[in-house]
C-alpha cells in the first residue's frame, strides 16, 4: 500500500473522471505557467491581466458549464475544479471567469431571447466580448429586493436610472446585465458599453481583490430598445438564480486559495530551520499543518459531493449556501494559519499567502455574506424567516 500524498491526503483525485482530471490539470498548468509568477505583482499594481482573456477563452473556461453557442458544455464538477485551479492562482482570476460565465453569460443563456443568445454568447465564450452583472447597489447589498434602480417604459423603449456597486469586470465590460425595478417586477436588461448615460467608474484603493477590475455603474436616463430586456424571467428569482450559479463556483474556488496557502506553508515548514532543525519538526507547527490538511480535505469532499448533486440536478440553493459558508470559512482559517507558519515572510508578496488572505476577505462577503448564508440555512432548519 502506497503512502498517502500530503498534497492529496484522501486520494480525492481518484474520485474524478478522466475528463475532470484532464480539465483540472490543464487549468493548473495554465495557472502555473501564466499566472503564478506574476500574480503578486499584478496584485501590488492593482492590474488585471487582460492579455490572458483570449487564452482563457481558448481553453474553453468561459461559460464552460453551459451548452451550445460555442460553450464547452462540461459538467458542474469539472467547472468547479477549474474554479479551484484558477483561484489557486488568484481570487481575481476566478472572479473574472465566474462573472463572465455564471453572472453574465448564464442569464442570457437561461432567460435571453434566441437573438440575444446568438449575438452575445459565442463571442463571450471566446473572450472577445466581456460581461458584467449589475445587482448590488451602493446602499443595497444583502437586500436586492429593495433595489432603487428603476426602468420605465417610454413608448417602445426603456429608460433606466440608478447605480450599481462593486461590479467585477465593470471597467472593461462590453455588456452589462443590469437588474432594475419595473412596474411588473424586477427585470434584467442588457446594457451595451457606450450607451449614452451609462458610465463605469473604477473603484480604487482596495486592499483585497486588487487583481480584479471593480467598478461602480451609473445609469442616468439610459435609453434602451424593447429587445434589451431579458424576456424569460420576471422577479427576484432571475438574479438569485444567477447568484446560485456563481456561489457554486466560489465554494470550489475558495479551496484553491486554501490549497495554495497550505502547500506554501508545508513547503516552508520543511525548509525553514530554527533551533537547528526544520520548523516542521516542531509539534506546534505540525499541529497547524494537520489542522489545515484536515479542513482542506473535508472541504474538498463537500465540494465534490455538491458537484455530483448538481450534475444530477439535485442541488437546491440552500446547499450551495452550505458549501459557500463552510468552504470560505475554511479557506480563511487556512490562510491565516499559513501566515503564522511563514511568520514575517507571510506578509510578503514574495509568497502567495497574504494575497490569498486579503482576497478571501472579499470572497467571504460577496455573493452573500456569512450572515445571509447562515439565515438561509436557519430558515431551512426551522421553517422560519429571520430576514425581517
Amino acid at each position: 500500500m502506497s503512502r498517502p500524498d500530503p498534497h492529496d491526503l484522501l486520494g480525492i483525485r481518484e474520485l474524478l473522471g478522466e475528463e475532470e482530471r484532464q480539465i483540472a490539470d490543464t487549468v493548473r498548468t495554465f495557472v502555473g505557467k501564466e499566472v503564478a509568477d506574476h500574480a503578486g505583482q499584478w496584485f501590488e499594481d492593482a492590474e488585471f491581466p487582460r492579455h490572458l482573456v483570449g487564452r482563457i477563452g481558448e481553453l474553453g473556461l468561459l461559460g464552460m458549464h453551459l451548452t451550445g453557442y460555442g460553450c464547452a458544455g462540461t459538467n458542474a464538477t469539472a467547472y468547479g475544479l477549474a474554479c479551484l485551479e484558477l483561484e489557486a492562482g488568484d481570487s481575481g482570476l476566478r472572479s473574472f471567469v465566474s462573472v463572465q460565465g455564471s453572472l453574465a453569460m448564464f442569464p442570457i443563456w437561461k432567460y435571453g431571447s434566441e437573438e440575444q443568445k446568438e449575438q452575445w454568447l459565442p463571442a463571450m465564450a471566446r473572450g472577445e466580448k466581456i460581461g458584467c452583472f449589475g445587482l448590488t447597489e451602493p446602499d443595497r447589498g444583502s437586500d436586492p429586493g429593495d433595489m432603487r434602480t428603476t426602468a420605465r417604459r417610454d413608448g417602445s423603449d426603456w429608460i433606466l436610472n440608478g447605480a450599481k456597486m462593486w461590479i467585477t469586470n465593470g471597467t472593461f465590460a462590453d455588456i452589462a446585465v443590469v437588474w432594475a425595478r419595473t412596474e411588473e417586477g424586477i427585470r434584467g436588461f442588457l446594457v451595451p458599453a457606450g450607451t449614452p448615460g451609462f458610465t463605469a467608474r473604477e473603484i480604487k484603493h482596495k486592499m483585497s481583490l486588487r487583481m480584479s477590475a471593480t467598478a461602480e455603474l451609473v445609469l442616468e436616463d439610459v435609453r434602451l430598445p424593447s429587445d434589451a430586456v431579458l424576456p424569460g424571467v420576471t422577479g427576484l428569482r432571475g438574479p438569485l438564480s444567477c447568484l446560485a450559479e456563481a456561489r457554486y463556483g466560489i465554494l470550489w474556488g475558495a479551496l484553491g486559495a486554501a490549497r495554495s496557502c497550505y502547500e506554501t506553508a508545508l513547503d516552508y515548514a520543511t525548509s525553514r530551520e530554527q533551533f537547528g532543525k526544520p520548523i516542521g519538526a516542531f509539534q506546534l507547527t505540525q499541529q497547524k499543518l494537520v489542522g489545515m490538511a484536515l479542513e482542506l480535505n473535508k472541504g474538498l469532499l463537500l465540494a465534490l459531493h455538491l458537484g455530483r448533486r448538481k450534475d444530477r440536478g439535485e442541488l437546491p440553493p440552500e446547499l450551495v449556501s452550505f458549501g459557500k459558508l463552510n468552504n470560505v470559512r475554511t479557506a480563511i482559517d487556512i490562510a491565516r494559519t499559513a501566515r503564522t507558519i511563514l511568520a514575517a515572510n507571510g506578509i510578503s508578496l514574495e509568497y502567495p499567502v497574504i494575497r490569498h488572505a486579503n482576497n478571501l476577505e472579499s470572497v467571504l462577503t460577496y455573493e452573500g455574506t456569512e450572515e445571509i448564508h447562515t439565515l438561509v440555512l436557519g430558515q431551512l432548519l426551522t421553517g422560519q424567516s429571520a430576514y425581517r
